[in-house]
């Protein structure tokens, strides 16, 4: 997956995180952003990164959003590979 693709998928699924207060909640606590910091750093890819990560901790999450997206599954996985921080680590 392209980055600039992946960032559009990253940044739709922010946008899924903020229509729901519930998951909102949790990724605001859990992450440490403030309403700012989302306004401010939507744009940029590691944050973008970081939502991928929070999605991608529930399969619930993952569901979720692929079906509100119509979205392939598989796409938050790649795409989070294609952004800053999601290359693959060989530790062998």
């Amino acid at each position: 997956m392209e980055r600039r693709t992946a960032e559009t998928l990253a940044a739709e699924a922010l946008a899924w995180i903020a229509a729901d207060q519930e998951i909102l909640g949790t990724f605001m606590g859990a992450t440490g952003v403030s309403p700012d910091d989302l306004r401010t750093r939507a744009g940029d890819a590691e944050f973008l990164g970081s939502v991928l990560d929070f999605i991608l901790m529930d399969d619930a999450w993952v569901t979720g959003f692929c079906e509100a997206s119509g979205r392939g599954l598989e796409q938050p996985l790649r795409a989070r590979a294609a952004l800053p921080g999601g290359e693959n680590v060989h530790w062998t």
